[in-house]
């Protein structure tokens, strides 16, 4: 029986880890804890990951395509004209030096800012237009534009505004992509917490039940090192809970009769029983585990506006159409 029971912990622990992977998909953190969300969260998940601007972006990539970006945007903008007006030089001349901002400003554009053209298409595909189009449109403009100017058309190129800004875009969503997986590990540290069991005290008997089917009032006995399972009153005993991951109190915290307890906390040296009094979406746990993925996908003022601005310089191309 207790063989049985490691291998399903086993194989739970192997489900989780491999949803928690997924990048940029918090709520698929944990099977045990998807009561915790209120109805229709998941209906709402469901639409933001189709229309998820970092489908299939990574940490490796974003940091990739950064730094191979800023090395050949450098010989962009030494050879440039906008810092040897500025600073008042003269860039080594040899033969085909002047094809050195168009070769290297090229090669920014396709390999650094191929990744922002792709989620523009996706944007205009589900008909939401965002940072992706905006950025995309800025980038894919000043390549025309010096391309044909290269090619002779009067007026000065843009290349090393492109590779400059290609680079800077790459390093924002790299930033962005690890704070995002920092959210990620703190939504599975808290996963964590909850067991996956409770001990249930009916009349003169124990039972062990999953954590699902725990209602308020129940009453369940926390035995020491165990986690508290649900949110609830201490009925019996005394012991000291460690609410260091939940609190942040960093010393445990004496609890005798009459005092409440947190689920996914970790009780002490004594025993307790529990009155439960909340479950699921109810619990303190399941609160904080919204709170950070609402966090996560939010978007910020800034983002919103630009959202704004570039459905805006839609509408009006659009209307100019007319």
């Amino acid at each position: 029986m207790q063989h049985h029971h490691d291998r399903h912990n086993e194989n739970q622990e192997s489900a989780v880890k491999a949803k928690v992977v997924q990048p940029h998909h918090p709520e698929h953190t944990e099977h045990k804890i998807s009561d915790a969300y209120p109805p229709g969260m998941h209906a709402q998940h469901s639409e933001h990951v189709e229309h998820d601007k970092h489908a299939g972006h990574s940490i490796a990539m974003f940091r990739r395509k950064f730094w191979l970006s800023l090395v050949l945007t450098i010989p962009t903008l030494v050879w440039g004209h906008m810092l040897q007006r500025a600073f008042g030089y003269t860039a080594p001349q040899s033969p085909g030096a002047m094809w050195i901002p168009p070769v290297f400003g090229t090669a920014v554009f396709v390999y650094g800012g191929w990744v922002f053209i792709q989620g523009a298409v996706r944007e205009l595909r589900a008909r939401l237009p965002g940072m992706m189009t905006l950025i995309a449109l800025a980038i894919s403009v000043a390549f025309v534009f010096s391309a044909a100017v290269t090619l002779g058309y009067p007026g000065m190129p843009l290349w090393e505004e492109l590779s400059t800004l290609v680079t800077i875009m790459l390093l924002g969503h790299w930033i962005e992509m690890r704070s995002i997986a920092q959210a990620q590990g703190a939504l599975k540290e808290l996963a964590k917490l909850l067991p996956d069991t409770a001990v249930r005290v009916v009349g003169d008997r124990l039972e062990e039940v999953p954590v699902s089917e725990l209602r308020e009032r129940d009453i369940v006995l926390v035995r020491p090192g165990a986690s508290i399972p649900a949110d609830g009153v201490a009925r019996e005993g005394e012991s000291s809970v460690n609410e260091a991951m939940i609190t942040g109190e960093s010393r445990p915290v004496r609890k005798a009769a009459g005092d409440k307890v947190i689920a996914g906390t970790v009780n002490g040296s004594g025993s307790l029983r529990i009155e439960v009094t909340g479950t699921g979406e109810r619990t303190a746990l399941a609160g904080i585990m919204r709170l950070v993925t609402q966090a996560q996908s939010s978007r910020s003022r800034a983002q919103a506006l630009a959202d704004r601005a570039a459905f805006a310089s839609r509408l009006l191309r659009w209307e100019r159409g007319c």
